[in-house]
């Protein structure tokens, strides 16, 4: 037997995959119904409108990203190394993204992008601050870096893949855009010794 709370992850990770894929403002909660083989009034049982549903996914997305966040954290040799994890995962994620997703949450749902906004300025803030403080620990970084500019300056280079006039001048997809900024800013990082260490990583990453 179908229990309330299956029928409400059935919708949830149904609506993920279609709003990752072809952005929020295209999915309608038809669209959601149809691809489920459910009525739309049963998805309004779980969820009140399509905002909910879609502050519920976002949250979601977030929880599971800020767990492979701390497991990577967790097994990371170094904080060069935190860094290319994250690369990895970032870069999984963004193959099923639709490049307008951001754009369309902060304009058309803005408690889901409220919720995002808190992510970031809180959870990945904090994140990133502590991978620069680790790595000149470390010595892999450098240790004349202003801590908190650095910080905050990697927060906004996570809007810019999602930005639509960048997307509109550049002839590269999500995926490529979020490498090159994340090594671009990786290697401003480093110290001689983190980028030896640094420049290894990436040997091996090429050679998969």
């Amino acid at each position: 037997m179908t229990t309330v709370n299956d029928t409400s992850q059935r919708i949830q990770q149904k609506a993920e995959v279609l709003f990752m894929q072809y952005g929020l403002r295209s999915v309608s909660m038809d669209d959601i119904a149809n691809n489920l083989g459910i009525s739309k009034k049963t998805i309004y049982i779980y969820y009140k409108d399509k905002d909910a549903l879609v502050e519920a996914v976002i949250g979601s997305v977030i929880y599971d990203n800020q767990a492979c966040c701390d497991r990577d954290k967790d097994l990371s040799k170094d904080a060069i190394h935190e860094i290319f994890l994250a690369i990895e995962m970032v870069l999984e994620m963004f193959k099923t993204v639709n490049p307008s997703l951001l754009y369309e949450m902060q304009k058309y749902y803005p408690l889901a992008f409220s919720i995002f906004l808190k992510h970031k300025d809180e959870y990945l803030y904090t994140t990133i601050k502590q991978n620069i403080e680790r790595g000149i620990h470390e010595g892999l970084y450098r240790d004349d870096l202003n801590v908190e500019i650095m910080t905050r300056f990697r927060l906004e280079c996570f809007m810019i893949p999602f930005n639509p006039d960048f997307q509109s001048k550049v002839k590269a997809d999500l995926v490529k855009i979020e490498e090159e900024t994340t090594l671009h800013f990786l290697y401003g990082l480093v110290s001689p010794k983190g980028y030896k260490i640094a420049t290894k990583y990436q040997e091996n990453r090429n050679k998969k």
